[in-house]
């Protein structure tokens, strides 16, 4: 998996800034941005979040490229809706020979792992005879990928560039920094918030579940039962 910050919205901290103070000052727009210095908004972002007033979050947008994560990541990924993502099409790009993602706990395991080769082989072996078959047939090269691809597991990799703002960002870390999430999404938003905090770091200081982030597991019965201490360590 490889997470890279495409794009972001300039000066992020001092947008949100000064959106939040036009809700609460009579001056013209321009005169709050011209005057307002890092440390003022900084601040300010801190008296917001202790508020809980986030809408002025959803000016600033951050853009990722993700690569190689499974279909199955990518899958939970799409399910937050706020958010706009262009994903690598398995209609128009051949998967023969495709790359595999393998789950930690069957990689570590020599006997589970030839289970998982040996069927990805034959997935692989069938993919190839199903579109050869489909081309032989007269289908284009790209109708017989894309119903040759029906076949193709969870594992199959992908690319996608993801777009959110800040708020959605908070949002998606809270439920997928969680010890609860599936390691690998977790790992995609621990490493997303990471590249957030390299140019955000008062946005994103308090990201992440809300066992951390002081907000209490909302969990319920479902929770790991760990503590925040135990959690940071």
């Amino acid at each position: 998996m490889k997470v890279t910050l495409l794009e972001h919205t300039p000066n992020p901290e001092k947008l949100v800034a000064v959106a939040a103070k036009t809700c609460y000052s009579p001056d013209d727009i321009g005169d709050i941005n011209q005057h307002l210095t890092d440390s003022v908004a900084a601040k300010f972002i801190e008296k917001l979040m202790k508020l809980g007033h986030e809408s002025p979050l959803e000016h600033c947008t951050f853009t990722f490229g993700v690569d190689g994560i499974s279909r199955a990541c990518s899958h939970q990924l799409v399910r937050h809706r706020m958010a706009s993502y262009s994903q690598k099409s398995q209609r128009y790009v051949d998967e023969n020979d495709y790359s595999a993602v393998y789950p930690p706990d069957i990689w570590r395991d020599s006997e589970l792992t030839t289970i998982y080769d040996h069927v990805l082989e034959q997935i692989d072996d069938a993919y190839y005879r199903l579109q050869k078959g489909l081309t032989e047939k007269g289908r284009s090269k790209e109708q017989a990928c894309e119903d040759a691809r029906y076949i193709l597991p969870n594992c199959c990799t992908t690319n996608i560039v993801v777009t959110m703002n800040a708020r959605e960002l908070l949002h998606f870390f809270s439920q997928r920094c969680c010890n609860r999430a599936q390691w690998e999404i977790r790992e995609l938003a621990d490493q997303m918030l990471a590249e957030c905090r390299q140019v955000a770091p008062v946005l994103f200081k308090n990201a992440g579940p809300d066992c951390i982030t002081g907000k209490g597991c909302s969990e319920g019965k479902m929770s790991c039962g760990k503590s925040r201490k135990e959690l940071l360590v």
